[in-house]
């Protein structure tokens, strides 16, 4: 759970995202929203937990989805600059599509592999160290941990996001351009990262 939880602060695409549904579409949306992310990391740990050869094999696999996720955080960024610069455009239209946001978030964290390397490498040294058995009772307790310690860090942004409107005067505009900002330099990083070929954790 702290693990977890401490993975989940840094910014990323999908704390970023919730974040944003909280700010424009309220609290239990982003909720929603993290609640269908955090479901597909736990069955990608636990598909990693028990297939660890299989992941190991498919390393080209993850480039395809990582250049996938590079061109979701650009699309965000684009449309969160086109909000900002348009008035009457208030809104992020990907984010605050009609889709439910339970579903967005199976699907925006599904295309995101950032997760697996990262969930690898610290089952790996849980392994070693012989904190962690290969024992379903082990990985019941260690996934419970890790769902919670995921939900707890997006719950900061979730909350976090309705201070900062608070503290801005609800200055939509303003907050648009610092999200696509942020977005755009994730893309920008996530991009030259592939580029020389490095692995993301």
């Amino acid at each position: 759970m702290f693990i977890s939880f401490l993975g989940t602060l840094p910014l990323g695409t999908l704390n970023i995202a919730a974040m944003q549904i909280s700010v424009s579409d309220g609290i239990r949306p982003a909720l929603y929203f993290s609640l269908g992310a955090l479901l597909v990391e736990i069955f990608y740990v636990r598909i990693s937990l028990v297939a660890m050869d299989w992941v190991t094999q498919h390393k080209k696999l993850f480039r395809w989805l990582e250049w996938v996720t590079i061109l979701i955080i650009t699309a965000l960024a684009i449309t969160n600059f086109i909000a900002a610069a348009s008035p009457e455009t208030q809104k992020n239209v990907i984010l605050s599509h009609t889709i439910p946001k339970f579903y967005l978030g199976l699907a925006m964290s599904a295309v995101n592999p950032a997760q697996i390397p990262f969930w690898f490498g610290w089952s790996t040294a849980l392994f070693t160290k012989k904190v962690l058995q290969p024992r379903n009772d082990h990985y019941n307790v260690y996934i419970a941990g890790i769902g919670l310690g995921t939900f707890l860090g997006n719950a900061v942004f979730i909350f976090g996001g309705q201070l900062i409107v608070t503290r801005l005067n609800a200055n939509q505009g303003l907050i648009s351009w610092i999200i696509g900002g942020v977005f755009a330099i994730t893309a920008i990083i996530m991009a030259w990262r592939l580029l020389r070929k490095k692995n993301i954790v």
